[in-house]
């Protein structure tokens, strides 16, 4: 069978249980250990069932512009994937149309890169309509200018995206006008989508109960966090990426009768930029939210740079500086006893953080009082008279703010509430 790597192999479907190897391409000047990267882009790998061969880190002085690596280094590499008998070569770095084809040939293996890799775990785990279009989106713009693929996947009604194998995958001409018509009606689709978020945004806003984001870095305890304050069942697992699609949930907290939290997708070095504008009208939530939790595995060698990613994303998609964020320091049960002393003393020190174990739940109480107190900051005290019978407004202060006190006289009553000024100007627009 022809190959449009230009040699005679089978490359058929080979996603799940293929023989991979994790090669990182090491350009220096990363903060990053070259261990905790290998592992990561590894775990990206094992997060859609690729069995990881071997882990190889090279050191690359000059880019080469044809294959990005030394042909000495190419050698080395085609010799170890025939001695792992490899499927698949995955590089954590970028590369080139040309870079991926020239390989392919002197490999004899598939080969994809970072981006590659995250697209194919965001195709297959996209659960959601929205979820689904906004994942081709993000496909279709990386392979937009890669012949070496086919467009057989745009028939598809589900399922990955063809990086590691499928229909079509000899074919190296691409039907251009095809893919533009298809990138044009899909962003036609999400921009529905996002008129209709914006639209459930303003209802909230009315109403108004303030928005709580989980964001972190992937596999920081996002889900199970969000299932710990919530009561909910969604899937948190020890898996990067276990969460694309938003889910929203109601919560009680301290002084507040109700809050809207979110679970929203991970974030990751070098996060393709395909991705941050296809997931746009996802990550809205997040740059609506009132409120960001930063959840932060503490446990994980890279923790400081995963928080510098998370903040470059976050600055990427346009949340304001002012938007108060609280960092929880997360997986503190995967401490040993000093480090946990350590980072339980430092968390004591700083007003911004607190340190939980999302899965023991230790530490939650915690931030849920430390969210409430950062939400209901500003809010100032209002003594307000309604009519004894006004059962809907006293509902509204009951649910907007807090009562401190209520007196009932003759066909009056008086309520002593603490609320932030914008719901009580809201209170007076409605009630007068």
């Amino acid at each position: 069978m022809s190959t449009n790597s230009g040699f005679e192999r089978d490359k058929g479907e080979f996603t799940r249980g293929a023989r991979a190897l994790i090669v990182l391409p090491d350009q220096g000047g990363s903060s990053r250990d070259a261990d905790a990267r290998l592992d990561e882009t590894a775990g990206l790998a094992a997060a859609i069932g690729i069995v990881v061969a071997e882990k190889v880190a090279l050191r690359v002085r000059q880019p080469r512009p044809a294959t990005l690596i030394g042909s000495g280094q190419v050698e080395q590499l085609a010799a170890t994937a025939r001695m792992e008998e490899a499927d698949l070569v995955v590089f954590d770095a970028s590369l080139t149309p040309v870079q991926q084809r020239n390989l392919e040939t002197a490999l004899e293996a598939k080969v994809i890169d970072r981006t590659g890799l995250i697209l194919e775990i965001f195709g297959e785990r996209a659960a959601t309509a929205e979820g689904r279009l906004q994942v081709e989106l993000a496909h279709l713009d990386y392979q937009a200018g890669r012949l070496v693929r086919s467009w057989t996947h745009l028939e598809r009604q589900r399922g990955g995206f063809g990086f590691l194998g499928g229909p079509g995958e000899t074919q190296i001409e691409a039907d251009r006008r095809l893919i533009r018509d298809r990138m044009a009606r899909l962003r036609r689709e999400l921009e529905g989508v996002s008129r209709t978020r914006g639209l459930h945004r303003e209802r909230r806003q009315r109403a108004p109960w303030p928005v709580i984001a989980l964001v972190g870095y992937t596999n920081a305890g996002k889900s199970t966090l969000f299932n710990r304050l919530t009561g909910a069942d969604v899937m948190a697992e020890n898996l990067l990426f276990a969460t694309l699609d938003p889910t929203l949930r109601q919560i009680a907290l301290p002084g507040l009768d109700k809050a809207i939290l979110s679970d929203t997708v991970g974030f990751v070095s070098e996060l393709p930029t395909q991705l941050v504008a296809a997931f746009k009208a996802t990550l809205e939530e997040v740059v609506s939210a009132d409120l960001l939790i930063h959840v932060r595995d503490v446990a994980h060698p890279d923790t400081e740079a995963q928080r510098i990613d998370v903040e470059g994303v976050l600055a990427d998609i346009g949340v304001s500086e002012q938007t108060p964020v609280i960092e929880a320091w997360n997986k503190l049960d995967l401490l040993d006893d000093e480090a946990r002393a350590a980072r339980l003393a430092e968390a004591a020190r700083r007003e911004v953080v607190v340190a939980i174990s999302a899965l023991t739940g230790e530490g939650v109480d915690n931030l849920r009082t430390a969210v409430a107190d950062r939400l209901t900051e500003g809010h100032r005290r209002y003594t307000i008279t309604l009519a004894a019978g006004d059962g809907a407004g006293a509902a509204w202060l009951h649910a907007h703010g807090e009562v401190l006190a209520s007196e009932v006289q003759g066909e009056q009553a008086s309520y002593d509430v603490r609320m932030s000024p914008a719901d009580f100007e809201r209170f007076e627009q409605r009630h007068g």
